[in-house]
């Protein structure tokens, strides 16, 4: 059964003509290559494009080695390019090609040819977009399947599935997988021979012992606060391990760089103004941050903020965590200013909206505890309190929208636009 990916394949559609490289990037193996070769190719089929006129080339494939030098592939494409009608270049795996920029750059003066590629992650990096195609490159950034594409392919909206999949995650492979041993040795060897050989390769890693105990650390501190200089104190005082923090900042760039994990940062809300450091890291795909920690240190609440990161940065949003100062009297009649956390501030254009994710609010101070940030904003933003559970979605007298956690999956454009 196929996944079809609607709004990646949608993103595609409307890219065509615009006189622009398409760029698909992501992490490895979130379906990249499928997207292109069999969604996008099946659309273009059925829309009554000739077989003839889509060009096709796996640069991973062995047998198109020879096409990997630049001027072999240049001529191998101008030589299918026969005629005025519109043709589609779709090239997987492009780094491969020795000045592919420069290959890729050939076509752009071509008012006939749309080019499409795709490139992994740890070698084509959605940053490099920018500067590789000057200012041509329309990079369409791919995550792994959502809970909605997950629990839509499995044909169930169960708590048991939102589990699974908090605990599996959204890479493709994983999903299509029914069996949970085949899925944690799939996970793991993915981990070590793909992600983790990628980012030792592109930056020539020699000795890998810091870089696995950083991926560690960062996978049992989703959600918490942290930078370099509190994680270097921890391989000291811990590992005593000298590493410095600007070379934990270089790793964590380079995880960064392979969409393995994202930097969440803070901002003053009412200040309008951010806050370098320290900021929350979160991983792009559960599976792979559980998979690290031998799926041991799986705590709902930690991992239900992580989801819902992922959710709100697929929808578009930049997400950053919030803060804003609350004043109030101690025991001694002194006024004391402490800081209230907002979990995410999601802006998109003009919308933003403000998320708090509450695992559990089964008592008034833990309800109060949720509420207290958003209580401090008026400045009439949408304010919503994510909560696990199935309890029917409300506005509380704060203006505030309760809403379930399944809900929220199942149509976040219902709540967030």
């Amino acid at each position: 059964m196929q996944i079809k990916r609607e709004k990646y394949l949608q993103e595609l559609i409307n890219a065509c003509g615009n006189r622009m490289i398409k760029v698909i990037t992501g992490m490895r193996r979130c379906g990249k290559s499928y997207l292109l070769f069999t969604i996008f190719h099946d659309y273009l089929v059925g829309n009554g494009i000739p077989e003839d006129h889509i060009i096709m080339v796996d640069l991973e494939n062995r047998r198109n080695m020879a096409l990997r030098d630049p001027d072999v592939l240049l001529n191998h494409i101008f030589d299918r390019i026969v005629d005025k009608e519109h043709y589609y270049v779709l090239l997987d795996e492009v780094q491969l090609v020795s000045e592919f920029e420069d290959v890729l750059n050939s076509f752009l003066k071509e008012d006939n040819v749309d080019v499409f590629v795709t490139g992994s992650n740890a070698k084509f990096l959605s940053k490099d977009v920018i500067t590789e195609f000057r200012g041509r490159g329309d990079e369409i950034r791919i995550h792994p399947l959502s809970f909605r594409e997950f629990a839509e392919h499995r044909q169930s909206y169960s708590d048991a599935m939102l589990r699974e999949y908090m605990l599996y995650g959204g890479l493709p492979q994983v999903v299509l997988e029914n069996d949970p041993a085949r899925k944690v040795a799939y996970l793991k060897q993915q981990f070590t021979h793909t992600y983790l050989r990628d980012i030792k390769d592109r930056y020539n890693i020699q000795n890998d012992s810091d870089l696995l105990e950083l991926i560690t650390i960062i996978s049992s501190c989703i959600g918490s606060l942290t930078n370099p200089p509190k994680i270097a104190n921890t391989f000291k005082t811990v590992k005593q391990s000298k590493i410095s923090a600007d070379t934990i900042r270089q790793y964590l760039e380079y995880m960064e760089d392979a969409f393995m994990i994202e930097r969440s940062i803070r901002y003053d809300i009412k200040g309008r103004k951010y806050i370098d450091s320290p900021y929350k890291y979160y991983f792009e795909d559960l599976g792979l941050r559980n998979v690290r920690v031998g799926f041991r240190q799986t705590e709902l609440p930690h991992i239900m903020e992580n989801l819902l990161y992922n959710e709100l940065r697929e929808a578009g949003f930049t997400v950053d965590v919030g803060q804003v100062y609350s004043e109030h009297k101690n025991a001694d009649g002194k006024r004391q200013r402490s800081i209230l956390e907002v979990d995410f501030v999601c802006n998109r254009g003009y919308n933003r909206v403000y998320v708090q994710s509450a695992f559990a609010m089964d008592t008034d101070e833990k309800r109060n505890q949720e509420f207290a940030s958003l209580r401090k904003l008026n400045d009439g933003f949408r304010k919503l309190v994510v909560v696990y559970g199935l309890q029917p979605t409300y506005m509380n007298d704060d203006g505030l929208f309760i809403v379930n956690l399944v809900d929220f999956l199942m149509n976040p454009a219902k709540f967030i636009g």
